[in-house]
This record gives structure tokens, C-alpha cells and sequence, in this order.
């Protein structure tokens, strides 16, 4: 006896019906946006903005150095040249702030050197976060300077800290060298700065530009005992020398520092040693 199978009724369907609509479209497939995406135009935004505010308002000093480096008996071609091949502000007041006393230009030059040593510090530290091409290196190591390299680290992002170095260095490097050259011109004219109290320019505007850095307890002390070094030394050695001694405040100060935390560290060893010892008895 043969059963027969009920016939199966098919799917039901929307296309013969005549109140169906038009099938729906397939549903658009909108790439997923992170909500921590960076924003690159205000980070590039950021960047000129930062640049453009510390280098105008860096780049006006210039003009203290040139009547700085006019009342120390430099002449104007002199005052250009430094402001175009040295390019650090802090070293070019110390260089000619020794000369201005009297000081061996060659020891003077030496205390510069080593005040300027920092930005080599900055440069390794730029050179990871920067990664310029090698022929723009040797250019760009020119611009390696204090203003520079805060603008750069403080921008987010490889692309913006770029852009923060180039419009700092370009806006500074323009405006300082421009004002050297007016403020050495202008001293000219002047006559005697120490007239018009422009000769306490030059150690203003100095100490305007190191105290931005002295952030922690380490740094003031570091600055602190400069300053001790410094005004001990004036009337044991000659102009330009006792920059070189208050040098010796960074080692003395990290090697105190050292000596504490290793005596701290001796200390808690000894104690724990103790305690082994005793649990081992």
C-alpha cells in the first residue's frame, strides 16, 4: 500500500501580491568611526598656534641682545653673526655678558659651549619623535633649542609635533635675528645704554628664559647653588670663569641625590636583612 506525502505549500511570498512594495534595499554599510579618532586639522591647528605665540614672543628678545651685545663692544656685523650661527639665546647673553666684564673671549666662548650643551640632550630626545629625513637633519639640528623642542613634545602626535618644530624654529630664527640687528643698530643711536638701563637687559631677559625650567625641587636646587658657585667665584677668578664653576652645580647636585637614594636603599636592605636573618635563627 503506497501512502502519498501531503503536498508542501510553499514559502509565502510578497512578490505576487499586488500591496506589496518594492523589496527593501540591502541596509548601507557606513564604516564604524572610533570615537577616539584624533582630530588632525586641530592638532595641526594647535601646532601653528603654539608655534607662532612662543616664537613671537621669543623672537623679541632678540632685540636685548643686540643692545646687550652693542654695550659689551661688539659691532653689528658681530651681534648678526651670533644670532645667525650660534642660535641659543641663554648661551649668546652668557657669551657676551662675559665679554661685557672683561673676560677672556676664549673662556667666555667655553662657558657658552657648555651652556648651549643641553639641546644636544633635546636633540636625541627629538630625533625618535620627529623622524626627519636624513638630508633635513643637519637644518633642522640648527633649530634645536629650548622653545623648540617644548613646542614639539607637547604637540600629539609624530605629524603635529613636525609642524609645532618647524613653525617655532622659523618664527623664532626670523624674529630674533631681525631684532639682533635692530637692537644693535638702535644701541648705536642710543649712546650709552647703561644711560637708558638697557644694560640690565641682557641678565633680564636670561633669567626670563631659565626660569621656565626650574619645574621641580631638583632643578631649583640646581639653580639655587649655581647662583652660590657663581657669586663666590667673581672675586676669586676672572670675567667668564665662574659660569664655568657654577657649571659644576648639575654633577654635584645629581650626585647628592644618588648618595640619598642609595642610603635610603642600604637602609631598607639592611633592615630586611635583619628581619632574614632573625626569621632564620
Amino acid at each position: 500500500m503506497t501512502t502519498q506525502e501531503p503536498p508542501v505549500s510553499p514559502a509565502p511570498t510578497t512578490a505576487g501580491r499586488p500591496d506589496a512594495g518594492p523589496p527593501d534595499p540591502p541596509a548601507a554599510t557606513v564604516p564604524a568611526v572610533p570615537a577616539s579618532a584624533p582630530d588632525h586639522a586641530g592638532a595641526r591647528r594647535a601646532a601653528v598656534r603654539d608655534g607662532l605665540g612662543v616664537g613671537i614672543a621669543v623672537g623679541l628678545s632678540g632685540f636685548a641682545f643686540g643692545v646687550t651685545a652693542a654695550s659689551a663692544g661688539l659691532s653689528v656685523l658681530q651681534a648678526c653673526a651670533l644670532s645667525l650661527l650660534v642660535f641659543t639665546g641663554a648661551s649668546q647673553f652668557a657669551l657676551v655678558g662675559a665679554l661685557a666684564a672683561g673676560g677672556n673671549p676664549f673662556t667666555a666662548a667655553a662657558g657658552a659651549f657648555f651652556l648651549g650643551a643641553r639641546n644636544a640632550f633635546y636633540g636625541l630626545r627629538l630625533a625618535g619623535l620627529l623622524r626627519l629625513r636624513r638630508r633635513l637633519r643637519p637644518f633642522a639640528a640648527h633649530w634645536v633649542i629650548d622653545e623648540t623642542a617644548a613646542v614639539a613634545l607637547a604637540q600629539a602626535g609624530p605629524r603635529a609635533a613636525r609642524l609645532g618644530f618647524a613653525v617655532t624654529g622659523a618664527t623664532l630664527y626670523v624674529l630674533w635675528n631681525v631684532t639682533t640687528l635692530l637692537g644693535a643698530v638702535g644701541a648705536g643711536a642710543l649712546g650709552d645704554p647703561a644711560a637708558w638701563g638697557l644694560d640690565a637687559a641682557g641678565p633680564a631677559v636670561f633669567l626670563a628664559l631659565l626660569a621656565p625650567m626650574l619645574e621641580g625641587a631638583r632643578e631649583r636646587a640646581t639653580a639655587a647653588l649655581a647662583v652660590l658657585l657663581a657669586l663666590a667665584a667673581v672675586p676669586l677668578l676672572p670675567a667668564g670663569v665662574p659660569v664655568l664653576v657654577a657649571a659644576a652645580a648639575a654633577p654635584l647636585v645629581l650626585l647628592a641625590a644618588g648618595a640619598r637614594a642609595r642610603r635610603s636603599g642600604v637602609g631598607t636592605g639592611s633592615g630586611d636583612g635583619s628581619a632574614d636573618g632573625e626569621a632564620a635563627r
